[in-house]
């Protein structure tokens, strides 16, 4: 069955005046003619994306959209009307999010995170800047130290909300971010902890030891291109280290002690120098 809202490998059934029927062995869409490969065979394997046109008929592309079925994308308003928002997803129909379905009052040329569905009673793609709704952090899929894809969905004073592989929503607290980020900005973090109501906080670095192993290359790094010696001790300022080598004064201390006792680094009054 052709999956509307996602990628389909369908066969090439038959070529017409306005394209290509592609089928499944038992749907056939349209790939309309603007979208015809260069060279192609009767019964070639193709590649399309698959969505509903203006008249709510299925119809395919060989253009990438930026967001698919069930998952979320940040995504610009186009225009609005009566009935709510038309976003750019890359493709000549715009996605709707009806008013009912954002979670402020959306404007013109301004971006939002946006999850896609299919609605159910018409059967069309939709958009929504709800997402609480989309997520569920009761059935957890990850667990503590695990790395995992991060999308960024607003940022507080208190700290960055993050969407945590499609699935959960998670918290990074501010003074562990060394680094500017924006609503929209996809990363890779690691599950730092889970509690007991299934909140779950995330940080950037990995975590216990494997957070000093990255710390100690980063610090080794450092001091080989600045050749041997790095202006900071257990003395320095936070901020300093943060600008320097993105990390925290705590791992920063951790990380040289680690290093001192393995004999890389020495300390001293005036810095870190590499043995």
């Amino acid at each position: 069955m052709i999956s509307i809202g996602n990628f389909n490998t369908l066969k090439i059934a038959r070529r017409t005046n306005v394209g290509l029927f592609l089928t499944d062995g038992t749907e056939d869409v349209l790939l309309p003619k603007k979208y015809l490969p260069e060279n192609f065979e009767i019964n070639d394997d193709i590649e399309v994306f698959v969505y509903l046109d203006q008249e709510e008929r299925p119809i395919a592309t060989t253009l990438e959209p930026y967001i698919i079925l069930n998952e979320f994308a940040l995504l610009k308003v186009n225009y609005m009307n009566d009935f709510g928002a038309f976003m750019d997803w890359g493709l000549e129909k715009d996605l709707f999010v009806p008013f009912r379905e954002q979670a402020r009052p959306m404007t013109v040329g301004n971006y939002y995170i946006i999850y896609m569905h299919l609605d159910e009673k018409t059967n069309r793609l939709m958009g929504s800047s709800k997402l609480n709704q989309f997520l569920d952090n009761n059935n957890l899929t990850v667990e503590v130290g695990e790395e995992v894809d991060l999308i960024v969905t607003h940022i507080t004073d208190a700290g960055i909300n993050v969407i945590i592989n499609e699935k959960h929503k998670g918290l990074m607290y501010q003074n562990e971010v060394f680094e500017d980020l924006r609503t929209g900005d996809r990363i890779i973090g690691y599950i730092k902890n889970i509690r007991p109501d299934g909140k779950i906080d995330v940080s950037r670095t990995k975590i216990g030891f494997e957070k000093v192993t990255d710390s100690a290359s980063k610090i080794l790094s450092e001091l080989e291109f600045n050749d041997g010696f790095l202006g900071l001790n257990d003395k320095s300022h936070p901020d300093e280290i943060k600008t320097i080598l993105e990390m925290s004064k705590k791992t920063f201390k951790q990380t040289i002690g680690v290093l001192y006792k393995e004999k890389k680094i020495l300390i001293k009054q005036d810095g870190i120098y590499l043995v």
